[in-house]
């Protein structure tokens, strides 16, 4: 009994790890996505720096647009698929597993957001969205806490819930 203790100790210490991580870096440096990934990265491994480079325009929408799936859990469905996805030499196969763990994440985004687009989560969290090409929109969505305690919280719950997927799914034999 003391193991399960210890080892779920450990998986709720990684998780809060990536949170912080996750929420630290969006509240510094914005684009959600990298955020996740780099707290995944140096939390548990398993994402490239060309991943973390490649993510970068997923904010916001994608483009900052808005009207496309949020950043953050773009880059925590990278994230699963760094660990679970088929490799290119693998192409022609049939591969469930990255599916089925990419949607247990969106299904506890929706559960906690109610939707996926970048402009649906903002209205849940500030009442409104913004447009981030907009100068006087952006100062507002920051004036309002974007960086500082909204998206920032966002950003760091997919982290921790990436992590929690990925301990649940590898088994506490491969904890670092």
């Amino acid at each position: 009994m003391v193991c399960v203790y210890l080892e779920d100790q450990k998986k709720k210490e990684l998780s809060e790890k990536a949170y912080k991580i996750a929420f630290d870096y969006d509240s510094k440096y914005g684009s959600c996505p990298q955020c996740v990934l780099a707290a995944v990265q140096e939390t548990l491994g398993h994402v490239t720096d060309d991943m973390f480079k490649s993510s970068h325009a997923l904010a916001g929408g994608g483009g900052l647009a808005g009207d496309g799936t949020c950043g953050a859990l773009a880059g925590g469905i990278m994230a699963i698929s760094a660990k679970y996805g088929r490799e290119r030499k693998d192409f022609a196969t049939k591969q469930p597993k990255p599916y089925k763990l990419a949607r247990k994440l969106h299904d506890r985004f929706v559960q906690e957001y109610g939707a996926v687009t970048c402009r649906d989560v903002q209205k849940r969290i500030f009442g409104r969205s913004f447009n981030m090409w907009d100068s006087n929109e952006y100062r507002e969505f920051e004036a309002m806490g974007g960086h500082k305690d909204k998206c920032t919280k966002v950003t760091g719950n997919i982290a921790k819930w990436v992590v929690e997927i990925l301990l649940e799914e590898e088994g506490t034999e491969k904890i670092p």
